[in-house]
């Protein structure tokens, strides 16, 4: 179980810290970005992706693109800047398209629930570069 543990641990070192793993999280940063559109913008999303409460749906998408975003684009201060700035208007696109669908509507409240997805993404996506960095030393 310990060495399991170990090739977990080496793996994710590797895919957060090696250059050479940037296209995986660029071609799975993609990948969501489709996802997400897709069940923002579909009548019905299945119920398996629901989780009962849209702001909470909201803020887990963003988690999620923010961290995957965050392994996929430069690690300086501009490549964040980036990406905070591209995911929000990311998500005002979203809540500007489901505004024109009949099914479903734009609020204020789902791009906050947004930002608080993105920070939420960000602070795990730092907890694991830190780890990882500490288990290179």
């Amino acid at each position: 179980m310990l060495q399991t543990f170990v090739r977990l641990r080496r793996g994710l070192v590797w895919a957060t810290s090696d250059p050479k793993s940037t296209p995986w999280w660029r071609w799975l940063l993609a990948a969501l970005l489709v996802t997400v559109s897709w069940l923002a913008l579909s009548p019905a999303p299945p119920h398996a992706l629901d989780s009962g409460w849209d702001k909470l749906n909201h803020a887990g998408a963003f988690a999620v693109l923010m961290l995957t975003g965050v392994f996929a684009s430069p690690r300086s201060r501009i490549g964040v800047l980036a990406l905070l700035i591209g995911l929000f208007c990311f998500g005002a696109l979203i809540e500007v398209a489901q505004s024109f669908t009949p099914t479903r509507s734009a609020e204020w409240g789902d791009l906050l629930a947004d930002l608080v997805g993105m920070a939420a993404g960000g602070l795990a996506a730092m907890l694991v570069t830190r780890w990882g960095t500490a288990q290179l030393r």
